[in-house]
């Protein structure tokens, strides 16, 4: 029988043991560079929490690095799995609202671009837009434009699409039919 030969229950090797350790302490630097409104919506235990709020309080480098090495400490003596989804998830959301943006902002361009009959197109797919707000600043936004003034009735046009898709999801960016 070789030396080399192991066990499948065997306990894992210092290797995997120093790789394991470190990914919860990148774990534990990600929980405290998240702000106060996400945080809360990760589930830690207490004691996990005070040390996430603790390092968060720290300046000092040194002191901040010590406080993030205890905190991986205790991400050792847990189950990270759940933290680890809810981190996941909460990326997944920041995703997910950033292409809304872009989405938005495409409806934004093309109706500028595009004018009455894009409005038209939208206005009957999208109940929760109102024509005439929508066909009034699109003008402006043509104005402001060739007057060189800043885009304010493109940015309220924004706004008016954003509120309006919270009411009811816009449909995908216009196609041309």
């Amino acid at each position: 029988m070789s030396f080399d030969s192991r066990d499948s229950d065997a306990a894992p090797s210092k290797s995997e043991l120093k790789r394991q350790a470190k990914a919860r302490l990148e774990l534990g630097r990600q929980l405290v560079e998240l702000p106060k409104s996400e945080l809360a919506k990760i589930p830690l235990s207490e004691p996990v929490l005070r040390a996430v709020k603790a390092a968060q309080g720290i300046t000092q480098n040194v002191a901040r690095k010590r406080e993030i090495q205890y905190l991986g400490k205790l991400l050792r003596e847990i189950d990270v799995e759940p933290i680890r989804a809810a981190l996941e998830e909460l990326g997944n959301a920041g995703r997910i609202e950033a292409a809304r943006q872009h989405r938005l902002e495409r409806w934004r361009d093309a109706l500028i671009e595009e004018g009455d009959e894009l409005i038209h197109r939208l206005a009957r797919t999208a109940t929760a837009i109102d024509r005439q707000q929508v066909r009034q600043l699109v003008l402006r936004a043509h104005r402001e434009s060739e007057q060189g003034r800043p885009p304010a009735a493109a940015r309220e046009l924004f706004r008016v699409l954003r509120e309006a898709d919270r009411i009811e999801p816009l449909p995908d960016f216009p196609s041309r039919a």
